[in-house]
């Protein structure tokens, strides 16, 4: 079934002090909704405040890029932290990434788990439901982004969260429908034509192939450009014009 319309979403503001890792502007241009790093796994008050004023300049809507501490490890290191500090912790990124949203004249509109906690949370019962918690904890009903099936999304249902199923344009997937561990070969999609391949697959058919090659399907509101990869910029603006030139409309899904 052709899918009428997409999201692009891409992980910004993920940068520190004088340190910048994405092209935030120019990313802004493209995508419709931008996951901004709330300072734990990357981000400072002075970035996360310049990524809300040009998003909102843009009409982009704003997420919580939410994740465990660790700054040292870019938030892709596993981590065992209780249940109810890691809602506090969830609670607090999403608060003051809202701060600086609301000073720009727009609002967060979604959440989204990054790196290593995206990945537990597919599967960890305590870490969803500490995620889930720390969303309800901030004050706001947001929806959850994430990978359909997983125990985040169930959990969040359950709490009567919205969720929004995602998918990756750059990121190879098992059989099972689950992200290929970065550690492996085959997680990463480095050909800038079999990204925009997939991602026109996915939007219109919602399947994609598996890195074992068998065809694996895909229920996406919303698609991944990640914006640390070298020519990011580039690929996104590729991405997004082969998809409308195939008749899909590029819009934020809240």
């Amino acid at each position: 079934m052709t899918r009428a319309s997409i999201d692009l979403n891409a992980d910004l503001g993920e940068g520190f002090g004088r340190w910048r890792l994405t092209e935030d502007a120019e990313l802004l241009s493209v995508v419709t909704s931008a996951n901004v790093a709330c300072g734990f796994h990357a981000g400072d008050a002075v970035t996360m405040r310049r990524v809300c004023r040009l998003a909102a300049e843009r009409s982009v809507r704003i997420g919580a890029q939410v994740s465990y501490r660790d700054l040292a490890g870019f938030g892709r290191r596993s981590m065992e932290v209780p249940g109810e500090e890691l809602a506090a912790e969830i609670a607090y990124q999403i608060g003051a990434l809202q701060i600086f949203a609301r000073a720009a004249g727009s609002r967060v509109s979604y959440v989204k788990p990054h790196g290593a906690l995206y990945n537990r949370v597919v599967h960890d019962e305590e870490q969803a439901a500490a995620v889930v918690e720390g969303v309800l904890l901030s004050g706001e009903r947001l929806p959850l982004l994430g990978l359909p099936g997983s125990r985040l999304h169930t959990l969040a249902e359950e709490a009567g969260l919205p969720v929004v199923a995602e998918a990756f344009a750059d990121r190879g997937y098992t059989a099972d429908g689950r992200l290929v561990p970065r550690r492996e070969e085959g997680a990463v999609i480095t050909d800038p034509a079999a990204v925009v391949e997939r991602s026109v697959g996915m939007a219109r058919f919602g399947t994609v192939a598996a890195h074992s090659g068998e065809p694996v399907p895909v229920r996406a509101r919303s698609l991944c450009l990640h914006g640390d990869t070298p020519g990011a910029v580039s690929l996104a603006r590729r991405v997004r014009r082969e998809l409308e030139s195939v008749g899909v409309r590029v819009e934020p899904f809240v």
